[in-house]
């Protein structure tokens, strides 16, 4: 069963669950329903009170099919369309080995979530492969975005602890949209260097010309 939010091409599934003394049989995706590609698959172990994101990677955007294995999550989306109506603002869900829910996140969100029982195994389904060099962190605990976020003392990674506000976002986003590889600092200083390199070479070779023309006449 397929539902529709307000946030335009993000739907929830409701997942079919066939169960017996065994343990169970569980579908989650049908290509025919929801008619998306997911060539690059992943799965992520959470502890709980681990919050991941908010990521998202501003070239080769990604769609998103989340299922959770086992455990339980609150997740999150953020809508970053440009000219989306629903731009902005975030939806949130509780997803769980028990209630049997996936969610589509379509392309140009930001998405993060948070574990909350003792294991948290999550399966991503992708509509486009990883893009490390445009990939962006927003703060989960924004002021501007206000999530409600069920826990108070979350474990961050230091990459999460060091994201970029809402704000600096909608400043940078023009250069986000046009530039998406210069947001990965180490790659934008390798191409500073290696211009500069072959600058001083041309540079310094025109100077060694212009003097030894001109010592001969």
């Amino acid at each position: 069963m397929i539902k529709k939010t307000k946030f335009k091409g993000l739907i929830i599934i409701k997942n079919k669950t066939f169960k017996d003394k065994r343990g169970y049989f569980k579908e989650l995706f049908r290509e025919k329903e929801i008619n998306k590609k997911f060539p690059f698959i992943v799965m992520s172990q959470s502890k709980k009170n681990v919050i991941r994101g908010l990521h998202i990677q501003t070239s080769a955007k990604q769609g998103k099919f989340i299922s959770v294995i086992k455990g339980k999550i609150f997740d999150v989306a953020l809508d970053l369309r440009k000219g989306s109506k629903t731009f902005g603002k975030y939806f949130s869900i509780y997803l769980s080995e028990k209630n049997s829910l996936s969610i589509y996140i379509p392309p140009g969100f930001a998405h993060g979530f948070c574990g909350l029982e003792k294991e948290n195994y999550m399966l991503y389904s992708c509509t486009n492969y990883r893009h490390k060099n445009s990939e962006i962190g927003i703060r989960f605990n924004d002021e501007t975005l206000k999530i409600k976020w069920p826990i108070k003392n979350p474990i961050l990674s230091i990459k999460d602890k060091n994201g970029i506000s809402f704000k600096e976002f909608l400043k940078k986003r023009w250069k986000i949209i046009l530039f998406p590889n210069l947001l990965n600092q180490k790659r934008w200083i390798k191409i500073i260097s290696k211009f500069l390199d072959k600058f001083i070479i041309i540079f310094l070779g025109a100077f060694i010309a212009y003097y030894v023309f001109w010592s001969h006449n």
